[in-house]
């Protein structure tokens, strides 16, 4: 399967070899939002959430599945993570979520960066979801990743 590295020649999904490469400084920032009703944004700015601290138990929630990346995404390499921030902002439409992860290592830290913010936001939708039936989670995607020689 040609230009897709966790295949072999044969299809089959195998993990990509890095024993070859070189360890060098990475950086990765993803974000997502989630879009919810002003009212529940409410509960939220007020404290109110009957499950509490939405925003301090969804940051927690995303640094916690960062150091699990591996364990959730099949071929994905169990690397050493040097440092993960989730931070969230309440804005008019819901809570913007943004992770940037860092290590040294020979792969990079996008997934964990990934990770962290997916599962903080399905931290949120549970935390509120009884009282908003139409939140949504939407635009998580990579915003940047670098890679610098050590």
């Amino acid at each position: 399967m040609s230009g897709l590295s966790h295949f072999d020649t044969e299809g089959r999904a195998v993990m990509v070899d890095v024993s070859a490469k070189p360890e060098t400084a990475r950086t990765a920032t993803a974000r997502a939002r989630v879009v919810m009703q002003p009212e529940t944004l409410r509960t939220i700015l007020a404290g109110e959430a009957s499950k509490g601290d939405v925003i301090g138990v969804a940051r927690l929630a995303g640094i916690m599945a960062a150091k699990r990346t591996a364990e959730l995404i099949p071929l994905c390499h169990n690397i050493e993570i040097e440092q993960i921030s989730v931070d969230l902002e309440l804005t008019d439409g819901g809570v913007e979520i943004r992770a940037a992860a860092l290590c040294s290592d020979k792969t990079g830290i996008e997934m964990e960066a990934l990770t962290a913010v997916s599962v903080a936001a399905l931290t949120i939708y549970d935390m509120c979801k009884a009282v908003d039936k139409t939140m949504r989670i939407q635009d998580l995607r990579l915003l940047e990743k670098t890679k610098e020689e050590l």
